[in-house]
């Protein structure tokens, strides 16, 4: 059996969408032939919000966890002073100094090891100097750890495996910022070269990277649900006494938020004793137009609302998914060339999808202004759609006029039957394991 050592800072405990995918290999490589070893860092969840990524771990020293999946070390977490001070003062307090040390770490952390992430560092060297391993996968963001995988590389004379996610350089906010771009543009591509392969989660993504970095080989591993989570979920009925409609996760400014409440707000108006409502599960507004809490939008915005949103906090994985199956349709905003995770678990969940918007105005000028990947000629820029569509997993709306028309007709059937009926097709296809498959047949076929 070979070993794989894995750098991952999303992990659980940490409540992340980007800890579900090392979560998934360390839970099932094992089945095929791969031993993971996971190197992450301490989560203490003492805050229950996001203040958590930046608290300190629970110990000074290293945790290691054993089991019948493989092996997880859990690196000391100290926070920088930035971090600190937010900790201890809140976020309306030395802006400039927080804003001064992050500075420092975000262009420190690549020419020294210095910084609260290279504790990571440390602990996969230490075991490396006492255990044989096959190869080093980096899974990022934060992309510091492929600096760190690229150095253990070279040290241990271990091939190394670059881990994308999420685009590195090519992200809006490091686009924005000439600065900030050339740096993360440099050592995007010094790093990376190093790799023995590259993997990603789409064909758009996998365009992206390569045009920029050059490795060996390619490979697009996508998403999808873990199918353990589902075996404990697949009883729970959906909710008979209340039409529920769930959205999850961030709120892009490119996202239609507003149209879709201003329809579902046209839509109560018109029908005052309809047993209607909108859950947000772990909601992130990432959208600066938005007041700062999705409450204040609603109270502030759509009054009428109030008693038909319930906004919950962020939640394991497993609850979210017990909560989810509940529902009666799941909400999905229009990500375009971007895939996403969720889309996978809304499959798995068999609850029809909502999908908005596929040709609507509002929605086409709120992309022009703010989506953050430019599409490319002969790469899909409707990823969600096609796949909703091979998956007959829910209901492409059009525009504004359409979802109303859609509301008034789930509502219908729901007054009808008590639930909504889902017709999915194939969606054991999209299990994690397929993908772990694969991964596990690139590292078995490497050589040293």
């Amino acid at each position: 059996m070979k070993t794989a050592l894995i750098l991952a800072y999303d992990f659980p405990p940490y409540v992340s969408v980007g800890g579900l995918r090392p979560l998934s290999w360390y839970k099932h490589l094992h089945e095929f032939g791969v031993l993971p070893v996971v190197i992450t860092r301490q989560w203490n969840n003492a805050y229950g919000n996001e203040l958590d990524y930046i608290a300190a771990g629970e110990s000074p020293n290293e945790i290691c966890e054993k089991s019948e999946y493989g092996l997880i070390i859990r690196a000391p977490y100290k926070p920088n002073l930035a971090n600190r001070i937010m900790l201890k003062y809140g976020s309306s307090k030395f802006v400039f100094i927080r804003k001064a040390v992050s500075a420092y770490y975000e262009f420190a952390q690549f020419v020294k090891k210095t910084g609260p992430k290279s504790s990571i560092y440390y602990a996969a060297k230490n075991y490396l100097k006492h255990h044989s391993v096959d190869v080093i996968i980096a899974t990022g963001d934060p992309f510091i750890l492929f600096s760190y995988a690229s150095q253990l590389s070279k040290e241990f004379g271990i091939p190394w495996l670059a881990d994308y996610r999420d685009p590195w350089s090519q992200k809006l906010n490091i686009q924005s910022n000439f600065i900030l771009r050339n740096w993360h543009n440099y050592f995007e591509r010094k790093i990376v070269s190093t790799s023995h392969a590259v993997i990603t989660v789409s064909d758009f993504l996998k365009h992206k990277i390569s045009k920029l970095v050059k490795a060996p080989h390619f490979y697009v591993l996508p998403n999808g649900y873990e199918p353990d989570a589902f075996k404990n979920i697949q009883n729970i009925q959906q909710g008979k006494a209340i039409l529920s409609i769930a959205f999850v996760g961030t709120i892009y400014m490119w996202h239609p938020l507003r149209s879709f409440l201003n329809v579902v707000s046209e839509f109560i108006s018109s029908h005052k004793e309809a047993r209607l409502n909108i859950h947000f599960f772990g909601v992130n507004l990432q959208d600066m137009t938005l007041p700062s809490s999705l409450e204040k939008l609603i109270a502030n915005e759509f009054p009428v609302l109030s008693k038909h949103i319930l906004v919950h906090k962020k939640m394991s994985n497993d609850l979210l998914l017990k909560e989810l199956a509940q529902q009666n349709v799941l909400l999905l905003f229009n990500d375009y060339s971007i895939l996403g995770t969720k889309i996978f678990d809304y499959i798995g969940l068999k609850r029809n999808v909502l999908f908005c918007y596929a040709n609507d105005t509002e929605s086409a000028e709120l992309k022009r202004k703010y989506y953050l990947m430019e599409e490319t000629v002969g790469i899909s820029g409707q990823l969600q759609q096609e796949l909703l569509l091979k998956t007959n997993a829910g209901y492409i709306i059009q525009d504004a006029a359409h979802l109303l028309k859609k509301l008034k007709e789930l509502y219908e059937e729901f007054e009808q039957k008590g639930y909504i009926e889902n017709k999915t097709i194939h969606g054991e296809d999209y299990s994690r394991l397929h993908q772990i498959n694969k991964l596990a047949e690139i590292i078995n076929d490497l050589r040293h």
